[in-house]
């Protein structure tokens, strides 16, 4: 089925069945079908905070995949984990009614805004999105946004705006960005990463390279001119392009500061200072990820006062540095950190916040991931104090090549490796002493092993506030 074809499909009247409407970017995407007049309808495997939360809209949502749910609809919507065999799926092929990826859907309603700014890269999207939506809600500008996170701002990973503007996140595991019409694409960096889908980073610098080219004309390239492997997929590009950075480009930084982490910095476009800005959340990391933010409020018409505003009201999406509590006088956060090159940022920051030790409780996410990048894990993770290894976490994999977190901590001197994550929590318990940052670290569900720790602090009477 043609992406061109899915248009037809979300009109108001139409009516769309969801399969997976539970998910973060499903739930998000049936808001705003429904708000711009679609029926929607949709199922899940389970009972949740999200589905009630969508019954509560008006939307049915059956528990369990049955045949008899895509009775009626028009279309049908999926996730990328749901495949062909799935009974409701199976039903609209056998009954004709076409059925579309998520990231088609997604694309086909960023079509009806004048700007869709589309923000991408390895590492930063989700940051970088949420920046872009405290920016632009801060100009007055009214946005519709979908974010990977929940942004204390929205209570939610996404909002249903009235202006002319969609920010959304987009992601290039499976190619997903490549459903996306951007008039503004953004691009943070680009590293070999998701290599269960792609060959290479090659691969990965090819993909970028064709979703900068679904920039229209009259449209712009928004991307990291400090980063080799961004300058690299973009060479030659026709297009319009204003590149940022820290030190160099269109738009870069002058007078930098930092203080406990903290960086403040002039933001300088075309000779001119546009805007000051004073970041709420540390590292370097983030003065990038501002940049990009600033260059992409510049592209769209944002006074400097409004990038000013909303970077001093912003706050990190959940699982991005997140504090969680303490236990026994140590401090606990949680980060989602799961790239070698994210994981070193993390560690880089912590450092410059001086706490006694970083303790790093660390999962690793995909086998395929670990096997690729081992020996920059490796490398990365004998940077803290004291390093935990939880077993890696599958998600969507099986172990083909035979790999295990006790493969890094073999490597790795003094590192512990914990089989569960109720060991976690114990050996973090025996760990933690006053003046410590413990993190707990990746995508899979090594935060309950920080919760967990925190509650325990809690029941013998030994948190703090933070």
């Amino acid at each position: 089925m043609s992406v061109n074809n899915i248009y037809d499909y979300i009109q108001p009247g139409k009516r769309a069945h969801l399969v997976g409407i539970g998910g973060v970017s499903m739930a998000s995407l049936a808001e705003v079908l429904l708000g711009s007049g679609v029926v929607i309808t949709g199922s899940d495997q389970r009972e949740s905070a999200t589905v009630l939360h969508l019954r509560s809209l008006g939307i049915p949502v059956a528990i369990g995949h049955f045949p008899e749910n895509v009775a009626g609809a028009d279309c049908v919507v999926r996730t990328a984990a749901v495949h062909d065999d799935n009974p409701e799926i199976a039903a609209a092929h056998a009954a004709g009614i076409p059925v579309f990826e998520r990231a088609q859907a997604w694309g086909a309603i960023m079509r009806g805004y004048k700007n869709a700014l589309c923000i991408s890269g390895t590492h930063g999207k989700t940051t970088t999105t949420s920046m872009c939506t405290h920016v632009f809600m801060a100009a007055g500008m009214d946005p519709t946004v979908m974010i990977g996170g929940t942004l204390p701002l929205l209570e939610a990973g996404h909002r249903v705006g009235h202006g002319d503007t969609i920010i959304l996140e987009s992601c290039e595991y499976c190619n997903s960005f490549l459903s996306f019409y951007p008039t503004v694409a953004v691009i943070l960096n680009i590293e070999a990463d998701h290599l269960d889908f792609f060959k290479d980073l090659d691969d990965v610098e090819h993909s970028f390279r064709a979703f900068a080219d679904r920039v229209p004309a009259g449209g712009m390239i928004v991307a990291n001119c400090e980063d080799a492997n961004t300058m690299k997929a973009l060479e030659g590009e026709k297009r319009p392009m204003l590149t940022f950075g820290v030190e160099k480009g269109d738009v870069h930084g002058a007078n930098l500061t930092v203080r406990g982490g903290f960086a403040s910095f002039d933001v300088v476009y075309r000779g001119e200072q546009y805007a000051h800005l004073e970041l709420s959340v540390p590292g370097m990391h983030n003065v990038k990820n501002a940049m990009a933010t600033a260059a992409a409020a510049i592209v769209l018409g944002v006074p400097g006062q409004a990038v000013e505003q909303g970077m001093r009201d912003f706050r990190l999406p959940g699982r991005r540095f997140e504090y969680k509590g303490s236990y026994h006088g140590a401090e606990v956060c949680d980060d989602y950190a799961h790239h070698p090159s994210e994981v070193e940022a993390l560690l880089d920051t912590a450092r410059q916040l001086n706490y006694q030790r970083v303790v790093v409780a660390f999962q690793p996410h995909t086998y395929s991931r670990t096997h690729e990048l081992f020996d920059d894990f490796v490398r990365v993770l004998k940077k803290p104090d004291v390093t935990l290894l939880a077993e890696i976490f599958a998600a969507r994999e099986d172990n083909t090549v035979g790999i295990s977190s006790k493969n890094l901590v073999d490597q790795i001197p003094g590192s512990i490796y914990c089989s569960t994550l109720e060991d976690v929590t114990e050996k973090l318990k025996e760990i933690a002493r006053p003046g410590d940052l413990i993190l707990t670290v990746g995508a899979g569900d090594i935060y309950l092993a920080g919760e967990a720790l925190v509650k325990a602090g809690r029941k013998s009477g030994t948190e703090e506030k933070g």
